[in-house]
């Protein structure tokens, strides 16, 4: 990934062995990570990263503890915290992702379409669902002027599911036919 010119920012196990090289400022420091323990033990084809390591505190007052590495080895351009904070907001996708995936698809991985144009039109379709339960819950909490994270986003879709009429369950004109007297 780094030959592509990107940069790297990822969570890494505490027992991973990342001695310091240099300390920086911001509290991170640099380090080196081999391809594998032989080129370790040799100091050979090691690749530079610098390490940030912090606690946040969890509710019961314990904390939880990370351990981030990245390839922006520069402190002054890409300070700790900020890069803590970059980590942490990219969870927000994540759980973006999470709800299209598992709580509007229930269960149904595939979608059903079979040609391209009608695959994009159902993809919008899902993510325009998605945009309507997220305003719902938008409204829900400007009005109440509660927290948008206190609402549960399983919750709503449940609640819109219920109080929806079902489409297809039923013939579109199967109200309106009349019964013919010969």
């Amino acid at each position: 990934a780094r030959a592509t010119g990107a940069d790297l920012l990822w969570r890494c196990a505490h027992n991973r062995r990342l001695p310091v090289v240099t300390a920086l400022p911001d509290g991170s420091y640099l380090s080196v990570i081999y391809p594998d323990d032989k080129a370790r033990r040799q100091d050979m084809d090691g690749i530079p990263v610098r390490v940030i390591e912090y606690s946040l505190p969890k509710l019961d007052g314990a904390a939880i503890r990370y351990r981030l590495m990245t390839t922006l080895l520069s402190a002054e351009a890409a300070p700790a915290a900020e890069l803590a904070a970059c980590y942490h907001a990219r969870w927000q996708v994540e759980a973006v992702f999470d709800e299209l995936k598992t709580h509007l698809q229930q269960g149904r991985r595939t979608l059903r379409s079979k040609t391209p144009e009608l695959v994009r039109q159902e993809f919008y379709g899902w993510v325009l669902a998605h945009y309507a339960v997220r305003w719902l819950m938008h409204q829900v909490a400007s009005a109440h002027r509660s927290r948008h994270d206190d609402l549960s986003f399983v919750g709503h879709v449940q609640l819109l599911r219920r109080t929806q009429p079902r489409s297809g369950a039923f013939p579109p004109r199967a109200g309106s036919r009349k019964t013919l007297v010969s």
